[in-house]
């Protein structure tokens, strides 16, 4: 694996870690895509901190639980803004 490789999924799970932030926050911040903070986290960083990798996995396993309740916020958001302009 290429040093620049290992040393970027390393900084994106610390950065996951430290700010317990969405794959899609991790992609922002990186400019990568989300395909690619994913297979550096869930398969690249098993090779590189197994640590690492579970401490990401509880988190990504939290997000993906309350994926529902964001989406849902989010569209209450929306229409809230929608019903103020109007």
């Amino acid at each position: 694996m290429k040093e620049y490789i290992r040393q970027r999924a390393l900084d994106i799970a610390r950065h996951i870690v430290e700010h317990r932030c969405t794959v899609r926050d991790a992609a922002k911040a990186f400019d990568v895509s989300k395909s690619t903070v994913h297979k550096d986290v869930t398969q690249r960083l098993k090779d590189i901190d197994p640590a690492a990798c579970e401490k990401v996995g509880e988190i990504l396993r939290i997000n993906l639980n309350e994926r529902h309740l964001r989406g849902g916020m989010a569209t209450k958001e929306k229409y809230s803004r929608k019903a103020e302009r109007d």
